[in-house]
């Protein structure tokens, strides 16, 4: 029975660990995500990639996040290879720096970030503050989950059973190897596992060689972890996550074996158990940033290993193609699948021409707005096809299967994509028509922004591109919460636009001459991003109002 007790806590104080870890991941992704996108497609040159990767993980406490993002980015060709190695290799070596961190004697620190984080999450009304609340609390809970695991083994730590599983793993460092490879695939987390080890260790539970082999299967087991997640993607863009395995999971196999067989562990400073497995698992992700100059020779290596498959159309995208297929449209379901992933489709087509919009406004260029404009041409096909494959499928000629009812709601249906679908393309309209002009005026009239204006427009530009991502996630799974989100995230941003106007304002009051110059220009691209951004948001309301969310008008009733 005590047994049971025993692994029922500590099972309930890992569950505690995981949701922390996971829980600050969400709040610093929802309040910051945009932001990473650009920092993390900004860095050009290996070392400043290895940093961002750095920054991304510590703030993130998750390398494994970082690889999901940078392998997103090189299968969409916004990133390559040569800087995404550098920035995950980065990433490991910034989670690892988390664990340090949160290892320190700071439990103290728990009821205060509680009461803060608690605080900002529950009474804010705006979205950055309660998200950065969010992670707040998610370091609290961190720290909670920590004491309660210290608090479970302590009692047991002298029993027998204890010390016989302890000895059985310092005889055979292999399995302890394998043990913490799996822990750590199971978890999907890498700072959770590698904290759950350096705890036990700390307090006696383990020897100091099985916990340093269970912290070395730790990074085998993270570095498969993205192998894994990115299974289905594209094969360019499982490059990157496919060679860190190869590096990272080939290193701590030949490290495990070297470190048992040889005084290694000696170099270590003298220190706590658990201090030193820490600043070993630091020591092991530094050493292999030694790979980074080499990011070019393995990328051409990996190429070759993981080939680009052969199909038709290779000068043209799959996603630059109709998935609307004529022979779905007797069954009701597939055709409005269809029509979901087409929509999809001009969604994500929508997105490649507004992800470069900041930098054209910057840095003008006439074949990069050429490619913009020519991607319109895209959506507008796109649209065309969609209304005549909608027109099929509820006309008189289409399927009149079902119930009346259903087949009402199936119009409805029909009814709110369509509008979506007009939306989308009206978006890009904006970028193609009024933004593209605006980076025209700018460049032919030499207008600078002045330094805060240029930081605003940023702002805006980075969280309507987090907000493609998230219509993209509503038209798929229609979920209410995250329909309520994406309309906050609108209210949000149009909260964000009207202060940059009023900052805007107050620089012309003091006379500032580049906020002079770029009045027009700075208004009217902060209007055209608001506009894009309505458009994107459309998808939320008809599921919404389904589920009685929406309120039918803002003003207050007449008596």
């Amino acid at each position: 029975m005590v047994i049971i007790q025993f692994l029922l806590e500590l099972a309930a104080a890992t569950i505690l660990l995981l949701f922390a870890v996971r829980m600050v991941r969400t709040g610093i992704e929802r309040a910051f995500g945009a932001s990473f996108r650009r920092l993390m497609t900004g860095s050009r040159a290996r070392v400043r990639a290895s940093l961002a990767g750095l920054a991304l993980a510590a703030i993130m406490q998750s390398s494994v996040a970082v690889a999901m993002l940078v392998a997103g980015f090189v299968g969409a060709g916004t990133l390559s290879f040569q800087i995404g190695l550098p920035a995950m290799l980065g990433a490991d070596l910034g989670s690892a720096l988390v664990i340090q961190f949160l290892s320190m004697e700071i439990s103290w620190l728990a009821p205060l970030l509680l009461v803060g984080g608690g605080v900002m999450f529950l009474k804010s009304r705006s979205a950055m503050p309660k998200q950065i609340g969010r992670a707040v609390l998610g370091v609290a809970l961190i720290l909670v989950a920590l004491e309660l695991m210290r608090a479970t083994v302590m009692p047991i730590r002298d029993s027998a059973f204890l010390p016989q599983i302890s000895a059985l793993l310092e005889r055979d460092f292999l399995t302890a190897f394998l043990v913490g490879a799996v822990l750590t695939f199971v978890m999907h987390s890498s700072v959770a596992a590698v904290l759950m080890f350096v705890t036990l260790v700390a307090i006696g539970a383990l020897p100091l060689m099985v916990g340093i082999s269970l912290m070395l299967g730790a990074n085998l087991g993270s570095s498969l972890l993205p192998v894994w997640m990115t299974r289905a993607m594209p094969p360019k863009a499982r490059h990157v996550p496919a060679v860190n395995a190869l590096l990272r999971g080939s290193a701590a196999i030949i490290m495990v074996i070297v470190v048992n067989r040889s005084p290694l562990i000696e170099v270590l400073p003298d220190v706590g158990d658990g201090q030193k497995i820490i600043l070993g698992h630091v020591m092991f992700n530094a050493l292999l940033l030694l790979a980074v100059p080499f990011s070019g020779l393995l990328g051409q290596m990996t190429g070759r290993l993981i080939p680009e498959p052969l199909v038709g159309h290779e000068d043209t995208p799959a996603h630059y193609r109709s998935v609307l297929n004529p022979a779905a449209l007797d069954a009701p379901s597939l055709a409005m699948a269809c029509i979901r992933r087409e929509i999809h489709r001009m969604l994500q087509i929508v997105e490649e021409m507004m992800l470069p919009v900041m930098d054209l406004i910057e840095d003008f260029d006439k074949d990069r707005m050429a490619r913009i404009v020519e991607k319109d041409s895209v959506i507008n096909e796109a649209l065309d096809g969609t209304r005549r494959y909608v027109a099929e499928l509820s006309g008189p000629n289409g399927p009149q299967n079902g119930p009346q009812n259903g087949r009402a709601n199936h119009r409805k249906e029909l009814r709110n994509l369509l509008e979506f679908a007009i939306a989308i393309e009206a978006a890009g309209d904006v970028v193609s028509k009024t933004l593209s002009q605006l980076a025209v005026t700018r460049a032919r009239d030499d207008i600078r922004f002045s330094p805060e204006g240029l930081a605003e427009l940023r702002g805006m530009h980075d969280r309507v591109v987090a907000n493609i991502a998230l219509a993209g996630n509503v038209l798929v799974s229609g979920d209410v919460g995250i329909a309520r989100r994406l309309l906050e995230e609108k209210g949000e941003f149009t909260c964000r636009q009207r202060k940059s106007r009023k900052s805007h304002l107050k620089r012309l009051a003091k006379g500032r001459v580049e906020s002079l110059e770029s009045s027009d220009l700075h208004l009217e691209t902060g209007l055209a991003f608001k506009e894009f951004n309505s458009h994107i948001a459309s998808i939320a309301y008809p599921i919404l109002s389904r589920e009685g969310q929406l309120l039918d008008s803002r003003l207050i009733a007449e008596d």
